[in-house]
């Protein structure tokens, strides 16, 4: 009499379908992967984007509050602040704002320029008022400067 010694396996079929739902679920693991690494892109960028404009908010906020004379040349589409001894500029163009050595990489919609609350073309400001193109969701940004008896002196 011969003994019954048949090994216990899985059958070819039963592998297959193992494969088949391994591969499905590899799958889904790799998409929802990819979808992941968009996400933390699109969050990084939007950042990225923020933080620039809150330097440069930051940056015309100190020179608004530190210059005496605050001036805009419509010609050079430049913002100029100075004192007796010192002076800054920010020049303007369609994709960034150059301070210096500073690039500001922001894109403006709309730039408003104010003195004694009223809306001016060109010279002597106290505020200025930004806004971002649709990259940074329209945002805006105003800086504006307690103006004291000087100014109104002639």
């Amino acid at each position: 009499m011969k003994p019954n010694k048949k090994i216990k396996a899985f059958t070819l079929s039963e592998m297959i379908v193992v494969l088949i739902l391994t591969s499905i679920v590899v799958g889904l693991a790799f998409s929802v992967l990819n979808m992941v690494q968009k996400h933390m892109f699109s969050i990084q960028q939007n950042y990225t984007n923020n933080t620039g404009l809150n330097k440069l908010e930051t940056s015309l906020w100190l020179d608004f509050n530190r210059y005496n004379n605050i001036s805009f040349d419509a010609l050079e589409n430049e913002l100029k602040f100075s004192t007796a001894l010192d002076s800054v500029s920010y020049k303007f163009n369609e994709q960034y704002i150059i301070k210096e050595e500073d690039t500001f990489k922001i894109a403006l919609k709309n730039k408003w320029l104010y003195f004694v609350t009223n809306p001016v073309e060109e010279g002597k400001i106290d505020a200025i008022k930004l806004e971002t193109t649709k990259v940074l969701q329209n945002q805006q940004v105003f800086i504006f400067k307690p103006n004291d008896a000087t100014v109104f002196m002639k």
